[in-house]
């Protein structure tokens, strides 16, 4: 003969001790002039009709430095570069190098002129940075040079927070130009 299916037993809730209500005690709901939080697509929806298009000529304060980073990455590579007798030896190439500055002036050029897909390249190199930063902070050897990892993630980051705001400007000024 085989046993009855047992069916979970369901935990009564308890009000606290001494609290009329007796056993069960209901949850406090979202007080009555609270508005309610918006999840998932509405959330969304809601965040995007917040966002100002960015003025004709504005760049925000993130969109400036990751302009000048660039500008100044190019920079330095290029005299990097040309200062190092032997870059092979190094593991580089003059090729490599100049591929890699002229990509970085493209961007720094993109990003001026504000587009979309320049600062999401931008952010893709800077988040590459991040990892590969906090990967070097694993086999830091010295206090230096575990700090210069720190202070290079906390920037990076800082940076790659700053520039999701400003690319859903640019992405918010897009969409109402399409609309016109």
């Amino acid at each position: 003969m085989s046993t009855p299916a047992r069916r979970p037993r369901r935990r009564m809730r308890r009000s606290a001790p001494g609290s009329p209500g007796g056993a069960r005690a209901t949850a406090p709901g979202p007080a009555a002039g609270a508005p309610r939080r918006l999840r998932g697509q509405a959330a969304d929806e809601a965040v995007r009709a917040a966002l100002t298009p960015l003025g004709a000529d504005e760049r925000p304060t993130p969109l400036r430095v990751a302009i000048a980073v660039c500008v100044v990455l190019a920079i330095a590579v290029i005299a990097g570069a040309a200062s190092i007798h032997d870059l092979s030896r190094h593991g580089g190439s003059i090729p490599g190098a100049a591929l890699l500055a002229v990509v970085l002036a493209l961007l720094a050029q993109g990003m001026y002129r504000r587009r979309y897909w320049a600062v999401l390249s931008f952010e893709a190199l800077l988040a590459f940075q991040i990892i590969v930063t906090s990967l070097a902070l694993v086999v830091a050897s010295t206090l230096l040079a575990a700090a210069i990892c720190v202070v290079g993630v906390a920037l990076g980051g800082w940076l790659f927070w700053k520039l999701v705001r400003v690319m859903g400007r640019i992405q918010a000024g897009e969409q109402a130009e399409r609309l016109r």
